[in-house]
This record gives structure tokens, C-alpha cells and sequence, in this order.
């Protein structure tokens, strides 16, 4: 078994967190697909970032979600031109259908879930295919 490096593992779990969002869309759990959409681009930007030579500030090795919205939006969207500029509100649109979805009493329609993993199919892909 060849192992697997740790931004790759980050890839990985996007990846899988894609196809989460895909199958609660699919049996019309709105909610959880809202969540798992934001945790794809989360995790795929944090593996973008490791490619880069990002790493996480201060003594903790956690990626903060203010830190890596930063971090993909500013350096590897405008700064360094990796990804195209319309994926640079993708982190910050999915985290707030995530947050209606985990702690409001608002429900997210069928539409605002299909946007989303559209949104994440995107980002994820776009990711994929620069770290090839």
C-alpha cells in the first residue's frame, strides 16, 4: 500500500464529504448536505493550503476555519491565481447555508442544497485538478 501524504489525506476527506452532500441530497436531507458541502471545500482548501507551504498559525496544528477562508480567498485566489476569483466566496457561502442548516430554526430548500453542491463540485474538482 503506498502511503498517503498528509495534504493528500485532507483530498481524501473532501472528497468523501462531496459524496456525503451528494447522497443526503439525493434522499432530500437538505440540512445534512448543506453541512457536508461546507466540510468538502473546508477540507479541499486545507489541502490546497498544505500544497502551497500553508500551515496553521500559532502552537496548535488545527486549521481554523477564519484562518483557511483567509488563507484561499487571499493568497490562492488573488495573491498567487491558483484557482479562478469565482470560487473565492465558495468557503464563505457554504459555511453560512452550514450554519442555517446546524443552528437556526430556518430550513434550507432543495434549491439552496442543490447550489451548494453545485458550489462544492466546483471547488473540489478545481482543487483536484491543480494538485495534479
Amino acid at each position: 500500500m503506498v502511503q498517503e501524504s498528509s495534504a493528500e489525506i485532507f483530498l481524501r476527506k473532501a472528497e468523501e464529504s462531496l459524496a456525503g452532500a451528494a447522497s443526503e441530497f439525493a434522499s432530500s436531507r437538505f440540512h445534512n448536505c448543506a453541512n457536508r458541502c461546507y466540510y468538502a471545500c473546508f477540507l479541499a482548501a486545507v489541502y490546497a493550503l498544505r500544497r502551497a507551504g500553508t500551515q496553521p498559525t500559532g502552537r496548535s496544528d488545527a486549521w481554523s476555519h477564519a484562518f483557511v477562508q483567509a488563507q484561499c480567498a487571499g493568497q490562492l485566489i488573488d495573491r498567487l491565481k491558483r484557482y479562478p476569483a469565482d470560487l473565492r466566496d465558495t468557503l464563505s457561502r457554504t459555511l453560512i447555508l452550514r450554519r442555517t442548516a446546524d443552528y437556526t430554526m430556518d430550513e434550507v430548500s432543495r434549491t439552496q442544497a442543490a447550489r451548494a453542491l453545485d458550489r462544492a463540485r466546483s471547488f473540489v474538482a478545481a482543487v483536484r485538478q491543480e494538485g495534479r
